[in-house]
């Protein structure tokens, strides 16, 4: 036994020198793999943490057709899907697979943790800013890794190399709760420490050089931070303190946020098909079935005259927008696709767009944040107003994203006037509707939709709104939903004596730990 996970240890540590080599010779050339540099430093490992989770950021096939669209995609109603038995339960490999990728992110930070350690204080300081990006992106997979699945091997992690010795690397279980608590108190103090930075020109120069993200952007990197600072304060508002949210938001000076679409941390297409045969359009199209337009999300654009539903999605053969109802059975189902009375998801937006990015932070959500934050009471300003720059900032951001696409012509623009008749609806409205967090998740809810959907659900999980009618799938161990994922098999096999101690919450009906309602 301790051959077999000496081997998968070593093979998790091997992620730090070699990146996944199924990936494009364009992708290689457009964002450099460390394994591939003679030199193993930290400018390197910078490049290594940020590719090491290319494949949960940008839209591909495995990511979507095989682990988020058959999973996250019914659970949150932003994919239209065709009944069937244990359609709840989560297929093995797709768990697997994002615990996997999240677990050579971890090695390759490790790697890049301890070159660092090795620097004279001198070089730490010039290399500082590595470090802090690299963490903050860390944090990020992190967060959705720990939403994903609760407790997680975390602090020991990654280590096997450092440690040198097997059986002392076999990482505990750490609680979700502590690591989201750690992170809070490392993210302030990482805005804190950004706050009042300064690079020297030369290393200024190599961060740009390395950093595919921001660019070497440090203004960028800020917001990154705080905003994602929010985001965690916000998802853990229901058991954490709340105190950090009014302090960020009092103080744009010193912790600005993403405000505005062009600040949003995304990652760019830098060119057609990034992954060449196993982009958007193989993960949506093939089957015919993963491209079906949800029923609730359809019903609702239509209702309010959305103006981001036509490049939402795509009509029917009797040029309507009718999105698959998950309340018929599946001969009903099959017979309207057949028919071709179904929806789609938009040519041009979405699955036959090749420059679709990859969602990391967008402004609207920072806005929706802020919208709840007020109404809430953990921070002072308008609430109405940040919701409705959240539904401006999203109309908006979709509309840059239909213009990015090739298929056809880019789609024309709403008007002001269109823009604020959408606001003033009856399912949209602010003013009209009391019920103020149904309203915000709703929109939270259009905005990330599929193209971030672990926060779709995380968010879904969090307010139990928008509120959703699923079929109860009577003849399977697994009737409703899950609210949390499941540990690998290979925990079981690897690290069993620490897994153990963990492996009732193992459930796909126990809640993280911020799941309170």
């Amino acid at each position: 036994m301790k051959k077999r996970i000496y081997i998968v240890l070593v093979a998790f540590a091997s992620l730090a020198i070699v990146f996944n080599s199924c990936k494009t010779a364009d992708l290689e050339t457009l964002y450099p793999n460390p394994g591939q540099s003679s030199t193993a430093s930290v400018e390197n490992f910078l490049t290594g943490v940020l590719i090491s989770a290319n494949e949960v950021v940008l839209p591909w096939y495995y990511r979507f057709f095989v682990v988020e669209q058959p999973t996250m995609g019914h659970y949150t109603h932003t994919m239209g899907w065709i009944n069937s038995k244990d359609q709840f339960i989560p297929p093995a490999q797709a768990m697997d697979w994002r615990w996997n990728v999240y677990y050579g992110t971890v090695t390759q930070y490790r790697v890049m943790e301890n070159l660092y350690s090795k620097l004279e204080p001198a070089n730490q300081a010039e290399y500082k800013i590595f470090m802090l990006a690299a963490k903050i992106f860390f944090y990020d997979q992190t967060q959705q890794t720990v939403d994903l699945f609760g407790d997680i091997p975390w602090t020991e992690a990654g280590k096997v190399r450092q440690i040198g010795n097997l059986d002392e690397s076999l990482p505990k279980y750490d609680e979700a709760k502590t690591i989201y608590t750690t992170m809070l108190t490392d993210l302030k103090a990482i805005a804190d420490e950004l706050s009042t930075i300064s690079v020297p020109a030369f290393y200024a120069d190599l961060f740009k050089k390395k950093d595919f993200i921001n660019h070497g952007d440090i203004v960028l990197w800020k917001k990154y931070c705080n905003s994602l600072r929010l985001r965690l304060l916000m998802r853990a508002s229901d058991v954490l303190p709340t105190t950090e949210i009014g302090e960020i938001l009092s103080n744009p000076t010193k912790y600005p946020v993403i405000d505005s679409n062009a600040e949003a941390t995304m990652l760019d297409e830098p060119g057609p098909d990034l992954w060449a045969g196993q982009n958007i359009r193989s993960a949506m199209e093939t089957w015919g079935q993963y491209d079906i337009a949800p029923y609730a999300m359809v019903k609702n654009m239509v209702d309010n005259s959305d103006p981001r539903l036509a490049i939402t999605f795509d009509q029917n053969k009797n040029g309507e927008y009718v999105g698959l109802n998950p309340m018929e059975n599946a001969s009903v189902q099959n017979q309207k696709l057949s028919d071709k009375l179904v929806s789609r998801y938009d040519t041009s937006s979405f699955t036959r767009n090749t420059r679709f990015p990859g969602f990391i932070m967008t402004a609207a959500e920072v806005s929706f944040i802020k919208a709840e934050a007020i109404q809430r009471g953990f921070a002072t300003g308008d609430a109405k107003a940040a919701y409705e720059t959240g539904i401006d900032q999203s109309i908006d951001m979709w509309f840059n994203i239909n213009a990015t696409g090739d298929y056809r012509a880019p789609s024309a623009r709403p008007s002001a006037t269109e823009i604020s008749a959408y606001k003033a609806k009856a399912g949209v409205s602010w003013t009209t509707n009391s019920d103020k967090l149904a309203m915000i998740a709703t929109q939270k809810w259009i905005n990330t939709g599929l193209a971030q959907m672990p926060q779709t659900w995380a968010e879904y999980r969090r307010l139990d709104k928008p509120s959703f009618v699923f079929p109860d799938d009577a003849t399977s161990q697994q009737k409703v939903p899950p609210v949390r994922w499941l540990y690998p098999v290979t925990e079981k096999d690897l690290n069993g004596v620490n897994y153990d101690k963990v492996s009732a919450q193992s459930n796909l009906n126990n809640k993280v730990f911020w799941d309170t309602k």
